[in-house]
C-alpha cells in the first residue's frame, strides 16, 4: 500500500499511518476515538517507564472519581475560568436533573484537593504525592486529530503538596526532567525545555515547565507540563498543617501530567513514506522474522525460523509464517507498523546458518551468522534509538532561526521553523506577536543568559530567550 508523501503531505499520511498500522480508529462521538492493541502496547512501555521513575522518586498511585461537583471546580477562579469552555457536565441522571452539575474530569486538582484538605494536618503528613492514570475529557471545539487533539485522552497527572516552597520548586523541574528523559531516553524525541509565559501558562499556576517539539507540518507543540501552583489551591481549600513549631501554614503544590498526546508525536518525528517507524524501547514487537519460502523447502526454513523465534522471544518477536502472502507482502505490512528490525531467512541462509538482518529506519541490510544473532539484534537495537534521536535533533537544532525583530519572526514561522529571540514576556507584547504574525511563544530557555540584552519587541530590557512558533 503506497501512502501519501509525507513532507508534501503530513495531515494526509499522518491519517493513514495512524490506519494502515491499527493504532486507532474513529467513533460515532466526534474528537473520541479507540485506542487499538498496537498503539496501547506502546501506551504501556510509556506507563511503566513513568511507574518505575515515579515509585523511585517516592510518588505512590491513587484513583479519584471522574466526577467533580461545580463548586469545587470553582474554588478557585483562574482555574476555572481557564477550563471552562472545555468542560463537559452532567446534568441530568435519567429523567432527574441533578441538583448540582458535575464536571466530567478536565483535571484532577479540584477533586483532589478537597480530599488532600482532610488527610493533611501536621507537617508529618508531608509531603503527600500522588499520581494516577486516568482519562479526561476537554471539550475543544478546534479539529480533532488522533493522539494529537481529542476530547477525550489518556494520562498520568501527579499532585504533590509540601511544607515549603523550596522542595515543591525542586520538584516541579525534577518531573519535568523525567519527562523529557520519557520523550529522549525512550522514545527518541528531542524536545526544547523551559518555561510558558505568563499568557501560556497553567490556569492557577505561579509557573509552568513545558517540553516543545516541532512537527513535520512546522507546528510546534507542547509535548508535556510540570506546573508549580504555589499556593494558589491550597488557601481556597483550606490544606493547611500545623509546622514544627505549631504555626499553621498552607501547602505549596505542583501538578504534572504527561499524556497520549506523546504517541501522536512520535509517530510525527519518526514515520516515512513507508508507515510508522518505532524507537525500539518502546516497541512490543522489536523483531519479526519472515521464512522466505519456496515449493519443497517449506520445512527446514521453518523449523529454522522457529528455533530463532524461541533463541529471540525476550525481544517479543513475532514469526510472519502466514500461508498465501508473499514475501514482498508481508514486508510491506510490517514495515507500515514500524517494527525496529526485520529478520529474513531462506533456504540459502539455512546451509549458511545465516541470516538477513534489515532495519527499518534506514532500511539496512545485513548478513550475520546465527551464532552471532543476539548480539548483533541488541547492538543494532541500541544504535537505531540513537540515530533516530541524532537526526531527529539535528532536524529539531536546524529549524530554530535567531531573529530580532517581529517581521523577522513572522518570515521564520511562515517558514514552518521555530523563531527564537530575546523577549520580555509581557501579555500586551504577546498579545502584539500573535496579532501580527499567528504565532505564540512556546516556552523560554531555563539558563540563558540575558543580561543586556534587550526586547525585541519593545526594546526594553529582556527577561527571557523565548521560543516562538505556529502551534497545535
Amino acid at each position: 500500500m503506497a501512502l501519501k508523501n509525507k513532507k508534501s503531505n503530513f495531515s494526509e499520511w499522518y491519517t493513514e499511518v495512524i490506519q494502515s498500522a491499527e493504532l486507532a480508529d474513529y467513533t460515532n462521538v466526534s474528537g473520541a476515538m479507540v485506542l487499538r492493541p498496537n498503539s496501547y502496547s506502546i501506551w504501556e512501555s510509556i506507563q511503566n517507564y513513568l511507574n518505575s521513575r515515579f515509585k523511585r522518586d517516592g510518588v505512590r498511585n491513587a484513583y479519584f472519581p471522574m466526577f467533580i461537583p461545580e463548586k469545587l471546580l470553582k474554588k478557585e477562579s483562574k482555574h476555572i475560568e481557564g477550563f471552562a469552555p472545555e468542560v463537559a457536565w452532567v446534568t441530568h441522571a435519567g429523567k432527574s436533573k441533578l441538583k448540582e452539575k458535575l464536571a466530567v474530569r478536565p483535571t484532577s486538582e479540584t477533586i483532589m484537593y478537597d480530599s488532600y484538605s482532610k488527610w493533611i494536618r501536621s507537617w508529618k503528613d508531608l509531603p503527600l504525592r500522588l499520581n494516577q492514570w486516568v482519562n479526561v475529557v476537554r471539550w475543544e471545539f478546534k479539529h480533532p486529530t488522533p493522539f494529537l487533539r481529542t476530547r477525550e485522552f489518556l494520562w498520568q497527572e501527579g499532585h504533590s503538596v509540601f511544607a515549603t516552597k523550596e522542595e515543591a520548586d525542586k520538584e516541579a523541574f525534577k518531573m519535568s526532567r523525567i519527562y523529557r528523559d520519557t520523550y529522549e531516553k525512550l522514545m527518541a524525541v528531542p524536545v526544547l525545555e523551559g518555561l510558558k509565559s505568563d499568557k501560556e501558562k497553567f490556569a492557577g499556576a505561579d509557573y509552568s515547565i513545558s517540553l516543545e517539539t516541532l512537527m513535520p507540518d512546522g507546528k510546534a507543540i507542547q509535548a508535556c507540563t510540570s506546573h508549580h501552583l504555589g499556593q494558589n489551591f491550597s488557601k481556597p481549600f483550606k490544606i493547611s498543617f500545623l509546622d514544627k513549631n505549631e504555626k499553621r501554614e498552607f501547602g505549596w503544590q505542583n501538578s504534572w501530567g504527561f499524556t497520549t498526546r506523546s504517541l501522536g508525536v512520535m509517530i510525527a518525528v519518526h514515520g516515512d513514506d513507508k508507515g510508522l517507524v518505532l524507537p525500539p524501547r518502546v516497541a512490543p514487537n522489536k523483531v519479526v522474522i519472515i521464512p522466505i519460502l519456496f515449493k519443497g523447502k517449506e520445512a527446514p526454513v521453518l523449523k529454522a525460523a522457529n528455533a530463532l523465534k524461541k533463541s529471540l522471544n525476550k525481544y517479543g518477536v513475532i514469526l510472519d509464517d502466514r500461508e498465501g502472502y508473499s514475501a514482498g507482502r508481508k514486508f510491506n505490512d510490517w514495515e507500515v507498523r514500524g517494527i525496529p528490525l526485520r529478520i529474513e531467512i531462506g533456504p540459502r541462509d539455512v546451509q549458511n546458518k545465516s541470516v538477513v538482518i534489515a532495519r527499518r529506519d534506514t532500511s539496512e541490510k545485513v548478513t550475520v551468522k546465527v551464532s552471532k544473532l543476539d548480539s548483533t539484534v541488541l547492538s543494532m537495537l541500541k544504535s537505531m534509538h540513537s540515530d533516530m534521536f541524532d537526526r531527529a535533533k539535528k532536524n529539531l537544532m536546524d529549524s530554530i532561526v535567531d531573529v530580532d525583530s517581529v517581521s523577522g519572526l513572522k518570515k521564520v514561522v511562515s517558514s514552518g521553523k521555530i523563531a527564537r529571540a530575546y523577549w520580555c514576556g509581557s501579555v500586551s507584547s504577546e498579545d502584539e506577536i500573535k496579532r501580527k504574525t499567528g504565532a505564540k511563544s512556546l516556552n523560554s530557555e531555563l539558563r540563558a543568559s540575558v543580561r543586556s540584552k534587550s526586547c525585541f519587541v519593545t526594546g526594553g530590557d529582556a527577561k527571557y530567550l523565548t521560543y516562538f512558533g505556529k502551534s497545535y
